[in-house]
């Protein structure tokens, strides 16, 4: 019994044994999973901030250069000019201004410009627009038809006029309607001289009306009041002149004039006609018919040779004359 109780001791001793080191495998087995967790996991952050100091580091990959966008001219800056901005100051300036270029559609570019004219306050002085063909061809379609193209272009030419002072405004308006230009020219003229003699002018005339006033008001002689009255008359008529080229001048500082040339790229038309020829010949009589006209045509013909030969009977009259006395002529001839 004693040695059965020992042996049974013996083994559980045994299998108690071999728990406890089971578990302290385990034990440090989790230990050295962790252990080797934690250097991993914290390498990993060292790993992706090297990585990111690495690609911050690293210089940019090439790329392909970039080619230069060849932008088209700003015609805002083409349609500047200091000539339509100065200030005036104590100076008058008479501006003008002119341009040619290239528009999308003549038509609807005029019309948008006139558009513009009104918002700053100006008008239309003339308004042209023409179309030239120069160049076209004619080929048959068939079914008695002609197909005929034509190439053409469209040119318009406006005067408008605007305020002088709204002048810079029009012009940057009026780019965005040009897609090429091709000249433009700008003038400002000191108008300060001209409207100090217009107004020289208007205070002589004005003071010889008043003079002519009263010689035509004293007593005096018939003829010599007439001959004053007359020359008043003519004062006063120099002195409007004088006042509506004042009003002239003072409205050509007022609104600048501005010369506009629209064209476009050449067009292509194509349009359908009749072809008279072909419908002709294929509606026309018939080869009999023809014939038959042709014969009548020619006896007529025929008889109007001889009523002309007829309308000559002197003449015929006038040769027989002529060759009976030759032949007597050469009959009594030895």
């Amino acid at each position: 019994m004693r040695i059965k109780l020992h042996a049974g001791l013996l083994a559980c001793a045994l299998v108690l044994g071999g728990c406890s080191r089971q578990d302290h495998a385990a034990d440090a087995e989790s230990a050295a999973d962790a252990a080797m967790e934690a250097p991993a996991a914290s390498a990993a952050p060292a790993a992706s901030a090297a990585d990111a100091a690495m690609d911050e580091s690293a210089p940019p990959a090439a790329s392909a250069p970039a080619q230069p966008a060849s932008a088209p001219a700003d015609m805002q800056t083409q349609l500047e000019s200091a000539v339509a901005t100065q200030p005036s100051g104590e100076r008058r300036f008479i501006r003008t201004a002119s341009a040619e270029f290239r528009v999308g559609d003549v038509s609807r570019s005029a019309l948008a410009i006139e558009d513009l004219v009104a918002q700053q306050g100006g008008f239309v002085a003339s308004n042209r627009i023409q179309t030239h063909v120069f160049e076209r061809q004619t080929r048959p379609s068939g079914d008695g038809k002609l197909v005929e193209l034509s190439t053409y272009t469209v040119r318009g030419q406006l005067q408008v006029r605007v305020p002088s002072e709204h002048t810079q405004t029009f012009l940057r308006a009026l780019a965005q309607h040009v897609e090429f230009l091709d000249n433009r020219n700008f003038e400002a003229v000191d108008a300060q001289f001209e409207l100090l003699r217009q107004r020289l002018a208007y205070a002589r005339h004005q003071d010889a009306q008043r003079s002519l006033g009263d010689v035509a008001a004293e007593r005096g002689k018939t003829g010599e009041k007439i001959d004053a009255i007359n020359a008043r008359a003519d004062a006063q008529t120099q002195r409007d002149e004088a006042t509506i080229a004042r009003a002239t001048l003072e409205d050509r500082i007022a609104f600048a004039t501005i010369d506009l040339t629209l064209y476009q790229a050449p067009q292509v038309s194509r349009a359908e006609r009749i072809d008279v020829e072909e419908v002709v010949r294929r509606d026309g009589p018939g080869f009999f018919a023809r014939l038959g006209h042709a014969l009548q045509a020619g006896w007529r013909g025929a008889l109007d040779v001889s009523i002309a030969l007829a309308l000559l009977w002197p003449l015929w009259l006038a040769m027989l004359a002529a060759a009976f006395v030759v032949l007597r002529w050469r009959r009594r001839k030895p």
